[in-house]
């Protein structure tokens, strides 16, 4: 099976898109949307997406495994925004000239301070060695999470730094159908994107765990597979989300063979997300978190232990998934 692209930049939308001056669906204080036109985009032609591997887009936020102070560290994404005048700045240029093409930056002033251990993202373009915006004003990068940092105690509550482990959502090897939790070491993620999902991330549309009992994991980018993915239609792809039983996702990446990523969101269609049970909340599981993990039973985090006392068990649905108080 080969590796799939990681997920280091904005995904182009499958379809040509176009903003329209209403309150987006997605995002409730953004006075526009922007939707997905019938017009195949041309990069998506270019990259022969009718032949990519579609996978499932996943409903969280994005992260990324690399070595930092010498060893394979979990970052969190975090790009580098204007400050409030050069938002304004930009916003107003926007509004006028209904692009953000021509506008100019000055990177050095405009952008708001990030941590010292912040890194940019990679294909980020550099002009007299800073980094440079994209479209839409962000700069595109990684802070490693730190056990220390509150700001990021869900990414920390996935992560062993002790045991170099982290909690991965991801197929079974053993049954296509069902997925597993297990805990993989750090290493074997290097220079992998992850997305975190789980009880307190983007209102949870995978149903998982509790406010008393949350459950939080990472899934690979391109590890969910879509079995039987429509065509690249505008009209079977809205049939497709609706009436579908695969297609209760919040969308769909396709990964090209020349290494172009390409998505659609169900926003993009003018369809709601989540709308209903999710596809993957309610695929089965089998929790393998075994090994090193009950070894450290005073370093361990709390939800590496809690699923150490699960190993073997089988839940119908993801979303099942209880821990014994």
């Amino acid at each position: 099976m080969r590796r799939l692209g990681s997920v280091q930049q904005k995904i182009p939308c499958v379809f040509v898109t176009e903003v329209k001056e209403e309150e987006s669906k997605k995002r409730g204080c953004q006075q526009y949307q922007v939707v997905a036109t019938e017009t195949v985009h041309p990069v998506a032609m270019e990259a022969n997406v009718e032949c990519a591997i579609a996978t499932e887009k996943l409903d969280g936020t994005c992260c990324y495994v690399t070595v930092y102070n010498g060893q394979p560290y979990l970052w969190a994404r975090l790009d580098r925004k204007p400050n409030k005048q050069a938002d304004k700045r930009f916003k107003k240029y926007q509004h006028v000239h209904r692009s953000c093409k021509g506008f100019t930056w000055n990177v050095e002033e405009d952008f708001k301070t990030v941590p010292e251990t912040w890194i940019p993202a990679h294909r980020v373009k550099h002009h007299d060695g800073h980094p440079l915006p994209d479209e839409h004003g962000h700069i595109p990068g990684w802070v490693p999470v730190e056990r220390e940092n509150k700001q990021y105690c869900w990414h920390s509550s996935v992560v062993d730094y002790d045991v170099m482990a982290a909690l991965v959502l991801r197929p079974s090897a053993e049954d296509g159908e069902r997925l597993e939790t297990a805990a993989v070491p750090l290493a074997e993620l290097l220079e992998q994107t992850l997305e975190l999902i789980g009880t307190n991330v983007n209102g949870n549309p995978y149903g998982l765990g509790s406010k008393k009992q949350p459950v939080h994991c990472l899934v690979s980018h391109g590890s969910i597979r879509i079995t039987d993915p429509p065509p690249v239609n505008f009209q079977q792809l809205c049939s497709w989300f609706r009436e579908s039983p695969e297609g209760r996702v919040e969308g769909i990446v396709w990964h090209c063979n020349d290494g172009t990523l390409i998505k659609v969101h169900r926003h993009h269609l003018g369809l709601r997300w989540p709308d209903g049970d999710s596809c993957l909340g309610d695929r089965p599981v089998v929790i393998h978190v075994d090994g090193p993990v009950d070894e450290h039973n005073s370093s361990t985090t709390d939800l590496f232990s809690s699923f150490s006392r699960l190993n073997g068990q089988c839940f119908s649905r993801l979303r099942d998934i209880q821990f014994d108080l």
